[in-house]
């Protein structure tokens, strides 16, 4: 089974946008591990929401887009990665493993299986 792992920082928070080496070193050893083991599938970091846009359709069929930042939002995406697992169990261990990699920041973790091709109702 596939599962998408967010995480959110605050984004207001200097240390979630500018890595030390020393975190970076850590990160790097531990999603070069993973790969190995073939938990990880891919793993990125992403910019601020100043770097990004919201896109957002109503039921109405408008489709409206904002610019960030967002300044409505505390909480923002970091990052993500798509991982492998035999169950929720084991994917919720593994992003428990990653985010000790965060020392002395606030974080939170959202993990979410991916829906498989195979599970989509028939439309025969």
């Amino acid at each position: 089974m596939r599962f998408l792992m967010m995480h959110r920082v605050d984004e207001r928070t200097p240390e979630a946008w500018n890595p030390t080496q020393e975190f970076v070193e850590k990160m790097g050893g531990f999603i070069q591990g993973a790969a190995e083991k073939g938990i990880l599938i891919t793993a990125e970091g992403v910019h601020k929401s100043d770097k990004g846009s919201l896109v957002r359709k109503l039921r109405t069929e408008s489709v409206t887009v904002t610019d960030g930042p967002f300044t409505e939002a505390k909480e923002v995406i970091g990052g993500f990665a798509l991982i492998n697992a035999k169950d929720l169990a084991e994917a919720v261990q593994f992003a428990q493993e990653y985010i000790r990699l965060f020392d002395g920041m606030e974080i939170e973790v959202e993990v979410r299986q991916v829906v498989e091709f195979d599970e989509l109702p028939s439309q025969a």
